[in-house]
């Protein structure tokens, strides 16, 4: 029994170690993007702002997706897969330690949305033609997830 235990603490670390390269790559993908808005801004004859905001804000969204992978995996080490020593729990940041797997979640849900908010501002940076019907959903949808995340929080602080 002991022997499962370990092998899914290893689980754990293993897709906390995907999540840390997964947040490389996609640091990378924001790296590249704000290197394409700063070249249209100072190297293009003619500059195109829409494309400078659309890059910057693609950028912006990128590395923040990059940060949310590397608090997971953080959260997901530090607070499953390893049991670290009293002395040392205590001195990591308050991100880190997460009391149970229903925090993790919502804090998955709140990234989410700030993600989907990024992501519209994008779309409509980028957009030279009227939106597409997903496009204009999208807003929609942010408030349905944000009411859904109001109501599970109501729901926490009653139960407290």
């Amino acid at each position: 029994m002991l022997k499962v235990a370990f092998s899914l603490r290893m689980a754990l670390l293993i897709a906390s170690f995907g999540a840390v390269l997964g947040a490389g790559v996609i640091f990378w993908l924001g790296f590249y993007k704000l290197l394409h808005s700063v070249q249209e801004a100072f190297v293009a004859e003619a500059i195109n702002t829409r494309v400078i905001a659309a890059g910057v804000m693609g950028a912006t969204d990128a590395f923040l997706f990059g940060v949310v992978l590397i608090i997971f995996a953080s959260t997901i080490t530090f607070g499953f897969a390893l049991d670290l020593p009293e002395r040392l729990a205590t001195r990591l940041p308050g991100w880190m330690k997460v009391k149970d797997i229903g925090e993790l979640k919502q804090t998955l849900v709140q990234i989410i949305l700030i993600y989907l908010i990024v992501d519209f501002a994008t779309d409509i940076a980028e957009s030279e033609t009227p939106l597409s019907w997903p496009a204009r959903v999208k807003p929609l949808a942010i408030l349905m997830i944000a009411g859904s995340l109001w109501l599970f929080g109501m729901r926490q602080r009653e139960e407290s």
